[in-house]
């Protein structure tokens, strides 16, 4: 290839003609110990930290109770055994409140001894 040549001027400098190769990096082999896998995959087999213990939420109760007097509050009870209740208005949540604590203590899913017990 050849320069082409340019006016001497003090900011140009010469040029080549035609593109060139970049310059590439040079292989070399990385000395130590080999690696079973990607770094940072652990190899051995790590137990669950996350493990399921069995239990399940089985009887909720929602309460909806605005910060303002003026508006009416609400809830609801229910459990996976089929009981649902509803209420609206103070006097009934609270009466929901305490007849969702007492299913609490009958259900059969959350109390199986109770089950075996009424039947004898």
């Amino acid at each position: 290839m050849s320069a082409r040549q340019h006016p001497p001027l003090k900011s140009i400098t010469t040029t080549l003609d035609g593109p060139h190769a970049a310059p590439q990096p040079v292989d070399t082999t990385v000395v130590g110990e080999p690696k079973g896998v990607a770094e940072g995959v652990p190899i051995a087999v790590r137990p669950d930290p996350h493990r399921d213990d069995g239990r399940r939420p089985v009887a909720w109760l929602h309460i909806t109770a605005p910060p303002s007097w003026s508006v009416t509050p609400s809830a609801r009870s229910w459990c996976t055994c089929g009981y649902e209740r509803h209420a609206i208005g103070r006097a009934a949540v609270l009466q929901l409140i305490a007849a969702h604590g007492e299913h609490r203590t009958s259900c059969p899913l959350l109390n199986p001894a109770s089950e075996g017990r009424a039947a004898a």
